[in-house]
């Protein structure tokens, strides 16, 4: 069984596994981070700590919409960096056997930061790697962003 944050992205909705995630807090101003992926929206300061901004509509070949007031940052962590993973909002906590998941592989081939697809009383959940999140160039391309705007 496991512990999963939800958080909505217009009518899909996406699972994080909750040891991953610190906390979730209300949009802010993104500063831009140059040389960054496409996928790196900017970064942000929470709490003394300087973040990118991921533009998780852009992974999920969603409609692209600027940041809103009521959007969440939903802080998170990967095995070497922390994300703050924008969100149109967060649905709550979720307990899942594993019983209730399909492997993704088998359903969205192509897909690796995609774990599985987990079954609930009220419809499907997508559930998200953050490990697999950014492909290891747009991991290089900013961590190199991301040095290159602390060195200036």
């Amino acid at each position: 069984m496991g512990s999963y944050a939800v958080v909505c992205l217009d009518d899909m909705r996406v699972a994080l596994p909750l040891s991953c995630v610190d906390s979730t807090v209300r949009a802010v101003q993104v500063t831009r981070l140059p040389a960054a992926p496409e996928i790196v929206l900017g970064v942000v300061n929470v709490r003394g700590r300087i973040i990118p901004v991921i533009d998780m509509r852009r992974r999920f070949h969603l409609p692209h919409r600027e940041i809103g007031l009521n959007d969440r940052l939903v802080i998170a962590r990967t095995s070497h960096r922390p994300l703050a993973l924008v969100a149109d909002a967060v649905s709550g906590i979720v307990e899942c056997a594993d019983t209730d998941f399909a492997d993704a592989g088998s359903i969205l081939p192509g897909l690796g930061f995609i774990e599985g697809v987990g079954r609930l009383d009220d419809g499907l959940i997508l559930i998200h790697n953050l490990d697999r999140f950014l492909s290891l160039e747009e991991d290089d391309a900013l961590s190199r962003a991301l040095e290159t705007a602390v060195d200036t």
